[in-house]
């Protein structure tokens, strides 16, 4: 085991891992932020995305070594002290069935609407494209990315 110095929302924090350990199990097991999802552990399906300097990222797909001096964002700080505009859109929308893709999705959105304030549906498709959800509320997460683009 190595020490491993990271920022993650906003806070300098230090882990004991292996260095191939995947940056999802030090955000769930050692840090204890478990808003972050294990879907598929392979980086297809997109319910560990978190924000590295703002980018969305697959956590299951970054090791302790590569994430040493970063900075990342979970779904627990996206929206700081409130609520960011796209967890209003999903809650309006009563987006969320079984929620399990949701935090993944919500930070996909997030990334999104960061670089392109105002996207075209094809970009949202684009964007959500590589994320599962098994419940298939894809049009309530469409139409929400909508709304969060209108705030």
């Amino acid at each position: 085991m190595t020490s491993f110095v990271l920022r993650v929302n906003g806070r300098t924090r230090t882990v004991d891992a292996d260095a191939d350990t995947p940056l999802l199990w030090i955000l769930r097991d050692s840090l204890g932020l478990t808003g972050t999802k294990y879907g598929c552990g392979i980086g297809v399906c997109g319910a560990c995305t978190v924000h590295e300097n703002g980018a969305a990222v697959r956590s299951c797909q970054i090791t302790a070594e590569s994430a040493r001096g970063k900075s990342y964002t979970t779904i627990e700080a996206l929206g700081g002290t409130r609520r960011h505009a796209c967890q209003r859109a999903w809650l309006e929308g009563d987006v969320a069935q079984c929620g399990y893709c949701q935090p993944g999705m919500l930070m996909e959105a997030a990334a999104l609407l960061r670089v392109h304030p105002h996207p075209s549906d094809a970009q949202i498709a684009d964007a959500i494209d590589a994320h599962v959800c098994r419940c298939g509320t894809y049009p309530r997460i469409l139409d929400a990315i909508r709304r969060a683009s209108r705030t």
